[in-house]
């Protein structure tokens, strides 16, 4: 409590431990030299080396072992330090008043506001900063739980979304025993329902509502499209917290990304939001992973914002959304398997590709 009060004021503190820093420092001086003059009144010289052994021995003993010391462990000297700091205080508060006095004078004279609050913020870099080097005082997987929350007032739904070539979905046009194959063996719990092309949507099904009704005589086409609900179209560049204040309050968990012109351009879903968050913990997919030399073989298909965050880099995000995506941005063209490329300065193969896109690629160990 002691220490906390003498923090809302670190002018005040501050200000006395200067000038308790300064009187030592001075009166060691002093003292020094009158001791070696008494002591060697015939040797000037005396007086050059007093004060380079006080200067070597405050260096060490006053400076920078207990400041050394009080940085690996503050709160054990604080609070003990509190109890004196206080007491002094309120001694030598005149002293401390006017010093403050003059000082809060000349930097009004510079331009500073001195009204303005004295506790200092931090920014979200240097927040991300304080967890990244945090790492050995935290798992790794909740760090990256928190950077990916710092990392969502920066995040948009196209940065996460399921691309519109990888949307499965049921096409209306298929023969009714196709579709009802394609529901009986779907790991999703929910899929678009579409005419010919995604842009043509009708909702979304929601499995468990339609699997009790497949094996009925019944059942057609017009039993699919009488329990499909609304479909929800989300602009590509929706905040990522937006969208879960969206999804909660309407009470829905997948959407339809579409651009400027309406064109849907990929699916998300409110587990697409939290992984951003919280990443490997709520889902079994690797697309990273370690071999034992050391290099990484990745899934194309990785968002950079996903890549950056397992391996700690600084891949541009603002462009391409994906690996795959900037790679072909880098090379201007689909390369070929077996080509070798330094993507932003870190080595990688390609592994494999096909006619429109790159599927699997390696890292190469070091930068």
């Amino acid at each position: 409590m002691k220490a906390h009060k003498l923090l809302q004021r670190p002018d005040h503190l501050l200000g006395l431990m200067l000038l308790g820093n300064i009187f030592i420092n001075n009166f060691a001086a002093s003292l020094a030299t009158v001791i070696a003059i008494k002591l060697y009144t015939d040797d000037e010289s005396v007086i050059a080396i007093s004060t380079g052994v006080l200067t070597i021995v405050m260096l060490i003993c006053s400076e920078v072992t207990p400041k050394t010391l009080a940085a690996i462990k503050p709160e054990p000297l604080a609070f003990p330090a509190a109890w004196i700091y206080t007491p002094l205080l309120k001694i030598f508060y005149p002293v401390v008043w006017f010093v403050n006095i003059f000082v809060r004078l000349l930097l009004r004279l510079a331009g500073v506001d001195v009204n303005k609050s004295n506790h200092d913020s931090l920014n979200k870099d240097e927040l991300k900063s304080i967890i990244t080097e945090a790492e050995s005082l935290m798992p790794v997987r909740y760090q990256k739980m928190l950077l990916g929350i710092l990392d969502l007032e920066s995040a948009t739904v196209e940065d996460i979304m399921t691309p519109r070539n990888e949307i499965v979905g049921i096409d209306l046009e298929d023969s009714i025993e196709d579709i009802i194959t394609q529901i009986k063996t779907s790991p999703h719990t929910q899929m678009a329902v579409y005419k010919k092309s995604i842009d043509r949507v009708v909702g979304f099904l929601h499995l468990r509502k339609v699997l009790v009704l497949v094996n009925q005589d019944n059942f057609d086409k017009q039993s699919i499209i009488n329990l499909v609900t609304k479909p929800s179209f989300i602009p590509e560049n929706t905040p990522v917290h937006t969208q879960m204040l969206r999804f909660k309050s309407e009470k829905i968990r997948i959407g339809l990304v579409v651009d400027e012109y309406g064109d849907v351009q990929g699916l998300v879903t409110l587990d697409d939001l939290l992984q951003e968050i919280v990443g490997e913990l709520i889902t079994d997919d690797v697309t990273a992973r370690k071999q034992s030399d050391g290099s990484y073989l990745v899934d194309a298909s990785i968002t950079v914002r996903e890549l950056n965050r397992v391996m700690q880099w600084s891949l541009p995000t603002e462009g391409p959304k994906t690996l795959n995506g900037l790679i072909i941005e880098f090379m201007e063209t689909i390369p070929e398997s077996g080509t070798g490329i330094k993507l932003h300065g870190h080595p990688l193969e390609i592994l494999k590709r096909d006619e429109h896109t790159v599927k699997l690629v390696k890292f190469l160990p070091g930068k």
